[in-house]
């Protein structure tokens, strides 16, 4: 199973597409396992195939040697003119995200996260819009400011990422890539009221309102994943 971890070691990539039925996200996810089994891009690492739980969509969280294995795999002809165009005609939104990690935290204490279907992990993907100037800031509130979330109940893992350079989007963006127990254990802390929340939570949560523009977000299962050999 693929690792990650604020090591430095990889460029992370988090392709999220948007569609509008279950047969389209049906269609998405064959499509997306074709290409992940057939991948033998110079640089690439692994790819882990979500299935959108909440929202109809997918995500592909890809780790790459770097941006220019990246951007030599964007250059080829497959991708301009099978890839990209395959994925048009079944999405109602493609976001291509360059990102770093910069921070991981585990309620058990380890130093990377695992992500895999042979996992159970219920997991969360916020997308946060932010100024340029306070990007540094956000990442501050969304990562190491809620070592809190280790004592609530169900909680498993999170990861924030710092968004670099993108495809379907403007300006600049954090990620958080969350893990749970189960869905309820997921909706129990997201639902929670505000006057119900800790102070901790509160004050984070008051930071997270001042410093994000927009923001989106789409709860997932894993469903495929696959490395590269060696």
């Amino acid at each position: 199973m693929p690792k990650i971890a604020a090591d430095g070691k990889n460029l992370t990539v988090l392709n999220l597409f948007s569609t509008d039925s279950a047969e389209k996200q049906d269609s998405l996810l064959a499509a997306m396992r074709e290409i992940v089994d057939a991948a033998a891009y110079d640089g690439w690492r692994s790819s882990t195939v979500h299935s959108g739980q909440t929202k109809f969509g997918t995500a592909n969280f890809i780790q790459w040697r770097s941006t220019e294995d990246l951007e030599a795999r964007y250059a080829g002809e497959e991708f301009k003119h099978r890839t990209l165009p395959l994925f048009g005609e079944i999405t109602t939104a493609i976001r291509l995200l360059q990102n770093e990690i910069v921070y991981a935290q585990q309620k058990s204490g380890d130093e990377s996260t695992e992500i895999g279907p042979a996992r159970d992990d219920y997991t969360a993907i916020d997308l946060y819009g932010v100024m340029e100037k306070g990007q540094d800031d956000l990442i501050d509130a969304l990562g190491v400011s809620q070592e809190w979330l280790k004592d609530v109940p169900g909680y498993r893992s999170h990861t924030v990422l710092r968004g670099l350079r993108g495809r379907g989007i403007e300006g600049k963006w954090v990620v958080v890539y969350s893990q749970w127990d189960s869905k309820e254990a997921y909706d129990a802390f997201h639902d929670l009221p505000a006057e119900e929340r800790t102070v901790e939570r509160q004050k984070t949560d008051a930071r997270v309102d001042a410093l994000a523009v927009w923001r989106d977000s789409n709860t997932y299962r894993v469903v495929h994943t696959r490395s590269a050999a060696g």
